[in-house]
């Protein structure tokens, strides 16, 4: 746990407070000259009203980031930690620095853990409640906020936060309060792969058996947690490792081509256009590589190879010229 708690003391929030305070201060000031020319045209037209709106943007920001320190600091206390973190979740994209105040303010990660943790107990037998859940999910919502910043995304690795989330993604409960915490957890995970730099991600997503948890949850997940399943396996089978990885043994190859197969009849009666998107550019993507294109050969599902999809593709034009794609592979000797 020494990787997940910063030397940075909590005061760190009040010298940032400060330090912005005062900088949005001399801002605010810079525009007018303490003893303007007599001579200037400007002198005459500065209304006061004018003057006032131009130190309000300043003055506004400064109290909108004093308010989000603020609650960085209610979360260190059980008592104000609930409230703080469902208002912090929703302004997570309005403050581009608050990762940076997240993990580097003493104690607030392990708090965050603390709220993750605290949930283990109730996902065996299932008894989660929507409030619990909805609790958690606030807390995944900040974890996330981290996970994208390109500055503590490494960070957040090392400390290899995301294994606390793989209990969540392990359930297979069907209710609701389960069904957002699966897709909350997919989320962060989501954030982590959905930038271009994605080696070291990989590296370790690979390294923790993710790729089993995401096709369970494609195969049995709502929609839309299947959607960012798939979107993280896309991703894996994008990196060169993750292909690599993903083709180098029978089994792997055939427990991933066995649920996009079963995607796919599904996909069928759904007609949920979102997954096809992703399970062609899967399908692409592993066609790349040799002993996999041979194997596609022979087990590709009948429903892409006809026009089963023709009418929902219409108007995606690329997906359908990934599927062109993918069957001129095929058909390559």
């Amino acid at each position: 746990m020494a990787g997940l708690i910063s030397p940075k003391p909590l005061s760190y929030l009040q010298q940032q407070q400060q330090h912005q305070f005062s900088a949005y201060q001399q801002r605010a000031m810079s525009g007018y000259s303490d003893t303007p020319s007599i001579g200037s045209s400007n002198l005459v037209h500065h209304l006061p009203h004018q003057q006032l709106a131009a130190g309000m943007i300043p003055n506004a920001l400064a109290m909108q980031e004093e308010r989000i320190y603020m609650l960085v600091i209610d979360l260190m206390d059980p008592a104000t930690r609930e409230g703080a973190l469902l208002e912090l979740s929703k302004k997570r994209e309005q403050y581009d620095d608050l990762a940076l105040v997240l993990w580097h303010s003493f104690g607030i990660m392990p708090a965050l853990l603390q709220e993750i943790v605290s949930v283990y107990p109730l996902l065996s037998p299932p008894n989660l409640t929507a409030h619990v859940s909805n609790r958690v999910c606030n807390a995944l919502a900040l974890l996330q906020c981290v996970a994208s910043h390109s500055e503590t995304r490494q960070l957040f690795l090392n400390a290899h936060i995301p294994l606390f989330l793989y209990p969540f993604l392990n359930t297979t409960s069907k209710t609701r309060p389960f069904e957002y915490l699966r897709l909350t957890s997919l989320g962060v995970i989501g954030a982590l792969v959905k930038q271009n730099d994605n080696n070291a991600v990989i590296h370790f997503l690979l390294s923790t058996e993710i790729i089993p948890l995401c096709l369970r949850i494609m195969e049995t997940g709502s929609e839309l947690s299947k959607t960012v399943a798939i979107f993280i396996v896309q991703k894996i089978l994008l990196d060169e490792t993750g292909l690599t990885y993903i083709c180098h043994t029978y089994e792997r190859f055939y427990a991933v081509g066995t649920v996009l197969s079963n995607m796919v009849n599904q996909l069928v009666e759904t007609q949920a256009v979102r997954l096809l998107k992703h399970v062609v550019r899967c399908y692409l993507r592993l066609s790349d590589n040799t002993r996999a294109r041979e194997a596609l050969r022979a087990c590709l599902p009948e429903p892409l190879r006809d026009q089963t999809f023709s009418q929902l593709l219409k108007g995606d034009m690329v997906t359908k010229r990934c599927l062109t794609t993918l069957l001129t592979n095929l058909n390559e000797q």
